[in-house]
């Protein structure tokens, strides 16, 4: 990567206005987990709805100006993908290989957002976003595909290390080196917003994985339908109604410390 890129992309990450978009983007991300959050304890008492990226915006769209609000919260997860491309450029570190460790992660999290923001596009234009019959469709199309079964554990395996990522990022407290935190109980209750809410998606993450290679060795990709199947799939254990609230509870939690994050985090 030339020299005059990583300038450039540097030059556009110390820019004020990039920076505030981007805290717009945390707020976004925050106020999408608190909705999946509220959906799931809907869903842990038996009311329904659809506990992922979906529901949260169709949650949204049913407010007074939820047209306007979705959209916001569209542009500031642009905004927030945007920076993270700009982090895979000016990807600080001497070692090569922890450099492109940082490079693949941060761009990872631009996909999601983009991902994210794509959902909220598709909503506010009228049109219809059911995350568990896309995320069942693709997998069905991945398992007709020769080695498919192979891919689709692959997938799994991958969510599912990812969800162990975040508890565990979590219950070390890593995320706070990305943070700086007011002294004193404010930022005693930041840290352990982000303690629970980081462990509540991990362990949704986890069984968003393990769905996802049932489903393959099952040779029944009905069974890969993401977060809302995972937080369904919760509720139906034993003491599932307890566990699906407790993880609900921690989803909001994760959705009320991005919030926060917006005003404390290092940019």
């Amino acid at each position: 990567m030339t020299a005059e890129v990583k300038g450039t992309a540097r030059s556009a990450e110390n820019n004020p206005a990039v920076k505030i978009l981007a805290r717009v983007g945390n707020v976004a991300v925050g106020i999408v987990h608190i909705l999946i959050g509220g959906i799931a304890i809907s869903i842990a008492f038996g009311t329904g709805g659809e506990a992922d990226q979906s529901g949260a915006f169709n949650q949204l769209m049913q407010t007074p100006g939820g047209v306007i609000i979705v959209w916001i919260v569209v542009v500031g997860l642009v905004a927030l993908g945007f920076w993270q491309i700009l982090q895979t450029i000016v990807a600080p570190g001497a070692d090569p290989k922890r450099r492109w460790a940082t490079r693949l992660k941060e761009a990872a999290k631009g996909v999601i957002y983009f991902a994210l923001a794509w959902v909220g596009i598709v909503v506010a234009l009228g049109g219809s976003s059911n995350s568990a019959s896309s995320t069942s469709s693709a997998s069905a199309k991945i398992l007709s595909t020769p080695g498919g079964v192979f891919l689709l554990i692959l997938i799994g395996l991958l969510i599912f290390g990812i969800g162990v990522g975040y508890v565990v990022r979590g219950a070390t407290k890593r995320f706070a080196r990305d943070i700086q935190t007011p002294p004193g109980p404010a930022g005693d209750a930041t840290i352990t917003l982000g303690v629970v809410g980081y462990i509540a998606k991990g362990v949704a993450l986890g069984i968003v994985g393990v769905l996802f290679v049932v489903a393959a060795v099952t040779f029944d990709p009905a069974k890969a339908n993401g977060l809302d199947g995972a937080l369904l799939t919760l509720r139906g254990l034993p003491f599932g109604v307890f566990i699906l609230f407790v993880v609900a509870v921690g989803l909001i939690a994760y959705g009320v410390y991005y919030c926060v994050r917006a005003f404390v985090v290092r940019l």
